[in-house]
Protein backbone atom coordinates (compact mmCIF):
# COMPACT_ATOMS: atom_id res chain seq x y z
CA UNK A 1 0.00 0.00 0.00
CA UNK A 2 1.45 3.36 -1.10
CA UNK A 3 -0.39 6.43 0.08
CA UNK A 4 0.27 10.16 0.64
CA UNK A 5 -1.63 11.48 3.65
CA UNK A 6 -2.21 15.02 4.92
CA UNK A 7 -2.95 15.08 8.66
CA UNK A 8 -4.44 18.35 9.90
CA UNK A 9 -1.90 21.18 9.93
CA UNK A 10 1.07 18.87 9.46
CA UNK A 11 3.09 18.25 6.33
CA UNK A 12 2.38 15.38 3.96
CA UNK A 13 3.24 11.96 5.34
CA UNK A 14 3.97 9.12 2.92
CA UNK A 15 3.31 5.53 4.01
CA UNK A 16 4.65 2.67 1.90
CA UNK A 17 4.63 -1.07 2.32
CA UNK A 18 2.68 -4.23 1.70
CA UNK A 19 0.53 -6.31 4.03
CA UNK A 20 -0.27 -9.99 3.91
CA UNK A 21 -3.91 -9.15 4.68
CA UNK A 22 -6.11 -7.37 2.18
CA UNK A 23 -8.22 -5.70 4.87
CA UNK A 24 -5.27 -4.34 6.88
CA UNK A 25 -5.76 -0.93 8.48
CA UNK A 26 -3.32 1.61 9.90
CA UNK A 27 -4.04 4.01 12.74
CA UNK A 28 -1.77 7.06 12.40
CA UNK A 29 -1.52 9.68 15.16
CA UNK A 30 0.64 12.80 14.99
CA UNK A 31 0.79 15.03 18.06
CA UNK A 32 2.66 18.05 19.38
CA UNK A 33 2.06 20.86 21.86
CA UNK A 34 -0.84 22.11 19.72
CA UNK A 35 -2.77 18.86 20.01
CA UNK A 36 -3.40 15.58 18.23
CA UNK A 37 -4.40 14.60 14.67
CA UNK A 38 -5.40 11.01 13.97
CA UNK A 39 -6.51 9.18 10.82
CA UNK A 40 -7.55 5.59 10.16
CA UNK A 41 -6.09 4.36 6.87
CA UNK A 42 -7.83 1.54 5.01
CA UNK A 43 -7.12 0.19 1.52
CA UNK A 44 -9.99 2.30 0.19
CA UNK A 45 -9.94 5.57 2.16
CA UNK A 46 -8.44 7.76 4.86
CA UNK A 47 -10.87 8.46 7.73
CA UNK A 48 -10.29 11.28 10.27
CA UNK A 49 -10.61 9.82 13.75
CA UNK A 50 -9.44 9.94 17.38
CA UNK A 51 -6.75 7.74 18.87
CA UNK A 52 -8.75 7.18 22.05
CA UNK A 53 -11.39 5.33 20.04
CA UNK A 54 -8.90 2.55 19.32
CA UNK A 55 -6.19 2.57 22.00
CA UNK A 56 -6.02 3.49 25.68
CA UNK A 57 -3.58 6.27 26.47
CA UNK A 58 -1.09 5.39 29.23
CA UNK A 59 -2.03 7.06 32.52
CA UNK A 60 1.19 9.04 32.68
CA UNK A 61 0.43 10.61 29.26
CA UNK A 62 -3.05 11.83 30.20
CA UNK A 63 -3.11 15.51 31.16
CA UNK A 64 -6.52 16.88 32.06
CA UNK A 65 -7.50 20.54 32.25
CA UNK A 66 -7.48 20.36 36.04
CA UNK A 67 -3.97 18.97 36.01
CA UNK A 68 -2.79 21.73 33.66
CA UNK A 69 -4.26 24.32 36.02
CA UNK A 70 -2.59 22.62 38.96
CA UNK A 71 0.79 22.57 37.24
CA UNK A 72 0.51 26.24 36.30
CA UNK A 73 -0.54 27.18 39.83
CA UNK A 74 2.27 25.12 41.30
CA UNK A 75 4.82 26.80 39.02
CA UNK A 76 3.57 30.29 39.89
CA UNK A 77 3.59 29.62 43.63
CA UNK A 78 7.05 28.06 43.40
CA UNK A 79 8.65 30.96 41.56
CA UNK A 80 6.92 33.58 43.70
CA UNK A 81 8.32 31.77 46.72
CA UNK A 82 11.79 31.69 45.17
CA UNK A 83 11.74 35.42 44.41
CA UNK A 84 10.36 36.34 47.84
CA UNK A 85 12.92 34.12 49.59
CA UNK A 86 15.77 35.55 47.51
CA UNK A 87 14.75 39.10 48.42
CA UNK A 88 14.53 38.30 52.12
CA UNK A 89 17.82 36.38 52.19
CA UNK A 90 19.68 39.06 50.21
CA UNK A 91 18.34 41.85 52.38
CA UNK A 92 19.11 39.93 55.59
CA UNK A 93 22.70 39.32 54.51
CA UNK A 94 23.21 42.95 53.53
CA UNK A 95 21.47 44.25 56.66
CA UNK A 96 23.80 42.31 58.96
CA UNK A 97 26.70 44.39 57.67
CA UNK A 98 24.94 47.62 58.71
CA UNK A 99 25.69 49.10 55.29
CA UNK A 100 22.05 49.10 54.19
CA UNK A 101 18.86 49.85 56.07
CA UNK A 102 15.23 49.55 54.98
CA UNK A 103 12.19 51.56 55.93
CA UNK A 104 8.54 50.96 55.11
CA UNK A 105 6.94 54.26 54.12
CA UNK A 106 3.65 54.77 55.95
CA UNK A 107 2.46 58.14 54.66
CA UNK A 108 1.90 59.78 51.29
CA UNK A 109 4.16 62.79 51.92
CA UNK A 110 6.51 61.65 49.13
CA UNK A 111 3.85 60.56 46.61
CA UNK A 112 4.02 59.89 43.74
CA UNK A 113 7.78 59.29 44.00
CA UNK A 114 7.33 57.00 47.01
CA UNK A 115 3.91 55.70 47.96
CA UNK A 116 2.66 54.26 51.28
CA UNK A 117 3.70 50.63 51.50
CA UNK A 118 6.89 51.06 49.49
CA UNK A 119 10.17 49.95 51.02
CA UNK A 120 13.02 52.46 50.84
CA UNK A 121 16.58 51.11 50.88
CA UNK A 122 19.04 53.46 52.54
CA UNK A 123 22.82 53.71 52.62
CA UNK A 124 24.78 55.40 55.39
CA UNK A 125 25.64 59.08 54.78
CA UNK A 126 29.31 58.12 54.96
CA UNK A 127 28.81 55.82 51.96
CA UNK A 128 26.34 57.90 49.95
CA UNK A 129 26.83 61.62 50.59
CA UNK A 130 23.52 63.52 50.82
CA UNK A 131 23.06 66.52 48.53
CA UNK A 132 20.27 68.64 47.09
CA UNK A 133 17.86 66.25 45.38
CA UNK A 134 18.68 63.29 47.64
CA UNK A 135 15.91 61.54 49.56
CA UNK A 136 17.04 61.03 53.13
CA UNK A 137 15.68 59.47 56.31
CA UNK A 138 16.32 61.75 59.27
CA UNK A 139 15.33 61.86 62.92
CA UNK A 140 12.86 64.66 63.61
CA UNK A 141 13.22 66.27 67.03
CA UNK A 142 11.28 68.57 69.32
CA UNK A 143 12.69 71.95 70.33
CA UNK A 144 14.21 70.33 73.42
CA UNK A 145 16.04 67.77 71.23
CA UNK A 146 13.81 64.80 72.08
CA UNK A 147 13.28 62.54 69.02
CA UNK A 148 9.79 62.49 67.52
CA UNK A 149 10.21 60.01 64.69
CA UNK A 150 11.99 59.33 61.42
CA UNK A 151 10.89 61.15 58.27
CA UNK A 152 11.90 60.22 54.72
CA UNK A 153 11.91 63.43 52.67
CA UNK A 154 13.86 65.12 49.89
CA UNK A 155 16.66 67.66 50.36
CA UNK A 156 15.72 70.85 48.49
CA UNK A 157 18.38 73.22 49.87
CA UNK A 158 20.91 73.97 52.59
CA UNK A 159 24.14 72.13 53.26
CA UNK A 160 25.80 69.84 55.77
CA UNK A 161 27.24 72.65 57.90
CA UNK A 162 24.16 74.88 58.26
CA UNK A 163 21.59 72.09 57.99
CA UNK A 164 19.59 70.77 55.06
CA UNK A 165 16.19 72.05 53.98
CA UNK A 166 13.97 69.01 53.49
CA UNK A 167 10.45 68.63 52.16
CA UNK A 168 8.07 65.85 51.21
CA UNK A 169 7.34 65.97 47.48
CA UNK A 170 3.62 65.96 48.25
CA UNK A 171 3.81 68.49 51.12
CA UNK A 172 3.01 72.16 50.49
CA UNK A 173 5.85 73.51 52.67
CA UNK A 174 9.33 72.40 53.80
CA UNK A 175 9.85 70.73 57.16
CA UNK A 176 10.47 72.99 60.14
CA UNK A 177 13.63 71.18 61.19
CA UNK A 178 16.87 71.53 59.23
CA UNK A 179 18.63 68.23 59.89
CA UNK A 180 22.42 67.94 60.05
CA UNK A 181 24.48 64.93 59.03
CA UNK A 182 24.22 63.53 62.55
CA UNK A 183 20.43 63.46 62.22
CA UNK A 184 20.45 61.63 58.88
CA UNK A 185 20.34 57.86 59.26
CA UNK A 186 20.34 56.99 55.57
CA UNK A 187 20.26 58.17 51.97
CA UNK A 188 17.80 56.49 49.61
CA UNK A 189 19.29 54.59 46.67
CA UNK A 190 16.48 52.21 45.74
CA UNK A 191 12.74 51.77 46.31
CA UNK A 192 10.82 48.50 46.29
CA UNK A 193 7.17 49.27 45.49
CA UNK A 194 4.23 47.74 47.38
CA UNK A 195 6.20 45.05 49.23
CA UNK A 196 5.92 46.87 52.55
CA UNK A 197 2.15 46.39 52.52
CA UNK A 198 2.54 42.63 52.91
CA UNK A 199 5.38 42.85 55.43
CA UNK A 200 3.16 44.06 58.28
CA UNK A 201 2.32 41.53 61.02
CA UNK A 202 -1.41 41.58 60.16
CA UNK A 203 -0.76 40.91 56.47
CA UNK A 204 1.72 38.13 57.21
CA UNK A 205 -0.84 36.43 59.48
CA UNK A 206 -3.20 36.39 56.49
CA UNK A 207 -0.64 35.79 53.75
CA UNK A 208 1.20 32.79 55.22
CA UNK A 209 -1.92 30.56 55.57
CA UNK A 210 -3.06 31.60 52.09
CA UNK A 211 0.29 30.64 50.53
CA UNK A 212 0.31 27.35 52.44
CA UNK A 213 -3.23 26.69 51.20
CA UNK A 214 -2.23 27.39 47.60
CA UNK A 215 0.72 25.07 48.04
CA UNK A 216 -1.46 22.18 49.23
CA UNK A 217 -4.03 22.81 46.47
CA UNK A 218 -1.38 22.89 43.74
CA UNK A 219 0.25 19.78 45.16
CA UNK A 220 -3.09 17.95 45.19
CA UNK A 221 -3.76 18.92 41.55
CA UNK A 222 -0.43 17.57 40.33
CA UNK A 223 -0.58 14.34 38.40
CA UNK A 224 0.46 11.15 40.17
CA UNK A 225 3.97 10.10 39.45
Amino acid sequence: MNRDIFVGDYDDIRITGDSQFEDSKILLTVSNVLGERTVLITPEEVIPSKAKMFVQTPKERVVTGTQKTGRTLNTVVKYVGYVFSAILITFSLVSTTGMVKARIVLTGSMSPTIDPGDIVLLAKPTQLVPHVGSIVAYTARRFDGAPVGIFTHRIIGGDASSGFIVKGDNNPTPDIQHPHIADISGVQFFTIPFLGKIMTPKMLIILVPVLVGFWFISDALKSDK
